[in-house]
């Protein structure tokens, strides 16, 4: 049965993005005790030895309850933040929700602070080592959707956010939900957050004490997990690792936010390197609207397919400097 988000206009105009690393740790969590449920990560699960404690285990194994996962004030926010803000929860609200999903626990006050000290080390363990590579999926995503909200405003945005979110009539309608609830917003707003971890679902919260939320999975979270082939080492240390490893990434046209999430940087940095290379005639770009798509020419396929014996000066003065067309 869906599940609608009723937006007016005022709490459409307060739609904005949060990025956070709690929510990331919770999911996190929930990808190991429910294997089944989250097959993309079974790699990642193979290799993660640790386990967490049974008592957070066992709070994250069905619906996730709402003062866990607690809605980030700004665009991201650190651990320690989102720690506090957990320890200060409501224990009226802890104990409501708890209730809810059937969960039979310590009291509020005590379940709180053993819970904040679990998803410290949680995060220790399992989310910080990944902080560079996810952080940069998740802000490419971030990216691409501020540019589909500048190109087609609320509506199209929220439109193309997932594929379990429809927009209807006003309303947010989310699939594959149990129960058939609204959750109305009161002019608070709506967050949306990203997520590589809750792939495949989108997690809304039901019971929201300030703004309501949205955690959807992230483009390209899959790629957490890819092994990069390695572009050949003569050209790696002439144009540097990243740049070398774009290049290998625009075997097809690919976006800013696209290349930002495969190679696990900024779209910042990706924009840096883009510029370099483009001046070396080994990437063109094309706009359509606000979106840039890019790919490289043949004299950058040239390079990356030379031999290590292959003297790269032959290459460049043989290959075309032509640029290769883009095909729709």
């Amino acid at each position: 049965m869906p599940l609608r988000i009723r937006l007016s206009g005022t709490e459409a105009a307060k739609v904005r993005f949060a990025v956070s690393p709690l929510t990331e740790t919770v999911l996190a969590v929930r990808a190991l005790v429910r294997p089944a449920a989250h097959p993309v990560h079974a790699r990642w699960r193979r290799r993660t030895a640790f386990a967490p404690d049974q008592e957070l285990a066992e709070l994250v194994a069905g619906p996730v309850p709402s003062f866990l996962m607690n809605v980030p004030p700004g665009p991201s926010a650190g651990i320690g933040a989102e720690l506090a803000r957990l320890r200060a929860m409501p224990p009226a609200f802890v104990a409501s929700e708890l209730a809810k999903a059937g969960i039979r626990a310590r009291p509020a006050g005590e379940l709180l602070e053993r819970v904040a000290e679990e998803l410290e080390r949680c995060h220790a363990a399992l989310i910080a080592p990944l902080m560079d590579r996810l952080g940069a999926i998740l802000d490419a995503d971030v990216d691409r959707q501020a540019r589909r909200l500048a190109e087609g405003g609320v509506e199209g945005m929220l439109t193309h956010l997932h594929t379990q979110v429809a927009w209807s009539g006003g309303e947010l309608v989310v699939s594959r939900c149990a129960g058939d609830d609204t959750v109305e917003l009161e002019g608070r707003g709506l967050v949306l957050t990203p997520s590589v971890f809750t792939w495949p679902d989108v997690l809304v919260d039901r019971s929201p004490l300030e703004a309501g939320w949205l955690v959807y999975p992230a483009g390209g979270a899959g790629r957490l997990w890819d092994d990069t082939r390695s572009a050949p080492e003569g050209l790696t240390a002439v144009l540097g690792r990243t740049r070398a490893a774009l290049l290998e990434a625009l075997s097809e046209p690919l976006s800013t936010g696209d290349l930002a999430s495969r190679l696990a940087v900024t779209p910042g940095a990706v924009s840096q390197h883009l510029t370099a290379l483009r001046a070396a005639g080994l990437v063109t770009t094309r706009r359509a609207g606000r979106t840039a798509t890019h790919t490289r020419t043949d004299l950058a396929t040239g390079l990356l397919a030379a031999s290590p014996s292959t003297d790269l000066a032959t290459v460049l003065n043989t290959a075309s400097p032509s640029t290769a067309p883009l095909r729709p």
